[in-house]
């Protein structure tokens, strides 16, 4: 059970081109985001669509996979983990992200 405790799954459209960072330790990262939509009715019987957005990490194999296979657009199923960090930008304030550390990767449609 304890491996339900931190789990994601999603299923979305890469926003734009991965970035892909090859370290000087020779491992490789890959960030990009995708997309999410939910479709629903309004009071008034619109249809109403919420996208929400997910910025996604992915090292190693996985990122290699990313690297050679995924551009903008592309429709992925993401398994990972939620992240929390925090840094300094350069004029010193804190800045907070959340992402999803990928670590199985589908791609889905043509």
């Amino acid at each position: 059970m304890t491996t339900l405790r931190n789990k994601v799954q999603l299923i979305g459209n890469l926003g734009n081109d991965p970035e892909i960072v090859n370290l000087e330790t020779g491992k490789t990262l890959a960030k990009f985001s995708i997309a999410t939509n939910e479709s629903y009715k309004n009071t008034k019987g619109e249809k109403i669509t919420d996208t929400q957005w997910h910025n996604i990490v992915a090292w190693g194999k996985t990122a290699e996979i990313v690297e050679k296979y995924i551009t903008k657009g592309k429709e992925v199923a993401i398994t990972g983990k939620l992240t929390n960090r925090a840094w300094e930008d350069k004029e010193g304030n804190k800045r907070y992200i959340t992402e999803i550390v990928c670590s199985e990767l589908l791609m889905l449609g043509k």
